[in-house]
C-alpha cells in the first residue's frame, strides 16, 4: 500500500510539474542565440564566393514559465523582461511576431539598397503601400486596423513612402476623416477613420498607428535573402556586407569568421540594437574572430562599449570593432591582412 501511495504522489508531482511548464508568467526571458553564416541564406545571381564568413547574431526570446524564470536568475547573460517592455500595449504574441518579421523585411530592403549603391548598380522600387506595425490604444485605428494590415490608399491617393503618408495625415485637423483602402488577407476594404489629437500636451494628430513601408526593391543581378522566422532589424549591417561581398570580386572576409550586428539605414548609417552582450556570447561560441558593433559616434553607453565589456568578461580572443557606417565596416575589412594557415 505504501508503494502505491508513493507512486501516486510521484505521479501527481510529475503531472503538476508538467502542467506548470505551460503556465506562462508575465515576463520574457532573453538569452544568447546563434551566429548564423549568411552565405547559405543570401544568394546574389552570379555572385562571387568568399573564403571566410559573415555571420548574423541572434537572441533567443521567449515567454517565461516558472523554470525558465528561475534559470534566468541563476544564469549569466540571461535576462528577464516584463511583458510591457517587449510588446506594445495590448499587443498579442502574434502581433509582436508579425511586427518583428516586417522589421526584418525592411532591414533586408535597406541592406540591399546600401550594398548595390556601393557596388555601383542601379536600384528601383515598386511601392505597394504601408504595413501597420502597431495600433495605439484609444486612437481611431483601434478595433478597425490590426498589425499586418496593408494600407494601399488614403482618400483615393497612393503614396511613394510612409513619410508621405504621415505628412498627409499630419496636415489634417482633429475631427477630420480619412478613407483608407486596406488589404487584409488579400481582400480589400474601405475603412473610414477620424483624425484625433494624440494627447493634450501635443498638437500632433493622427489615426494611431505605427507603420513601415511595403516596397519591393528591384535590382539586377537578382538577390535572394531567406531569413525564415528570424525577426527584427538588427541584422541589417551584416546583410549589407554579405550582399556587397558577393557583388564585388575582392573578398572582404579575407578568410576570417566575421560576426556582428546593427541596424542599417538606406544612407548606410549603422544603428543601435538591444541585447548586444548576448550576441557577443553567441558569436564567441560560434568561433568568430571579429565582431562588428555599433559605435554610436563614440557614446559612453554605446553598443560597442557594452560589447567590449562583455568580451573582457568572457575572456574571448574575438576582436571587437567599432562601426558607425557601412563605409566604416568596408574600410576596416579592406585593410585587414588576409588570414594565413
Amino acid at each position: 500500500m505504501k508503494k502505491i501511495g508513493s507512486f501516486r504522489l510521484t505521479l501527481l508531482i510529475a503531472i503538476l510539474l508538467f502542467a506548470s511548464s505551460f503556465y506562462y508568467l508575465p515576463f520574457y526571458v532573453s538569452k544568447p542565440g546563434m551566429a548564423k553564416e549568411l552565405e547559405p541564406i543570401i544568394e546574389v545571381e552570379g555572385g562571387f564566393e568568399e573564403e571566410g564568413s559573415f555571420m548574423l547574431t541572434t537572441i533567443r526570446m521567449g515567454r517565461a514559465n516558472i523554470y525558465s524564470y528561475l534559470l534566468a536568475h541563476l544564469s549569466d547573460y540571461q535576462e528577464i523582461h516584463p511583458v510591457e517592455e517587449i510588446r506594445g500595449e495590448n499587443e498579442t504574441d502574434e502581433e509582436y511576431t508579425m511586427r518583428q518579421l516586417h522589421m526584418m523585411d525592411s532591414s533586408k530592403t535597406s541592406a540591399i539598397e546600401v550594398a548595390y549603391k556601393k557596388a555601383g548598380y542601379p536600384i528601383d522600387y515598386d511601392y505597394n503601400g504601408v504595413y501597420v506595425l502597431q495600433v495605439v490604444p484609444g486612437m481611431p485605428a483601434e478595433g478597425k486596423l490590426t498589425p499586418g494590415d496593408r494600407i494601399v490608399e488614403i482618400d483615393g491617393q497612393r503614396f511613394n513612402s510612409s513619410a508621405e503618408f504621415i505628412e498627409y495625415v499630419g496636415e489634417k485637423q482633429a475631427g477630420d476623416e480619412v478613407t483608407l483602402t486596406v488589404e487584409k488577407k488579400e481582400k480589400e476594404s474601405k475603412v473610414i477613420l477620424g483624425i484625433k489629437q494624440f494627447d493634450e500636451l501635443s498638437e500632433r494628430v493622427g489615426i494611431g498607428i505605427s507603420l513601415v513601408d511595403d516596397k519591393e526593391i528591384k535590382v539586377s543581378p537578382k538577390v535572394d535573402v531567406e531569413t525564415d522566422e528570424i525577426g527584427g532589424p538588427s541584422a541589417g549591417l551584416m546583410f549589407s556586407l554579405e550582399i556587397y561581398n558577393q557583388l564585388i570580386e575582392t573578398d572582404l572576409t579575407k578568410g576570417y569568421e566575421i560576426a556582428g550586428t546593427g541596424t542599417i539605414s538606406p544612407d548606410g548609417t549603422v544603428g543601435r540594437i538591444g541585447g548586444i552582450e548576448k550576441k557577443v556570447v553567441a558569436a564567441d561560441k560560434a568561433g568568430a574572430e571579429f565582431f562588428l558593433a555599433p559605435n554610436e559616434k563614440g557614446a559612453e553607453d554605446s553598443n560597442y562599449q557594452a560589447a567590449v565589456r562583455t568580451a573582457e568578461d568572457i575572456d574571448t580572443r574575438m576582436k571587437i570593432i567599432p562601426i558607425d557606417t557601412f563605409e566604416d565596416a568596408v574600410h576596416y575589412l579592406e585593410n585587414l591582412t588576409p588570414k594565413t594557415g
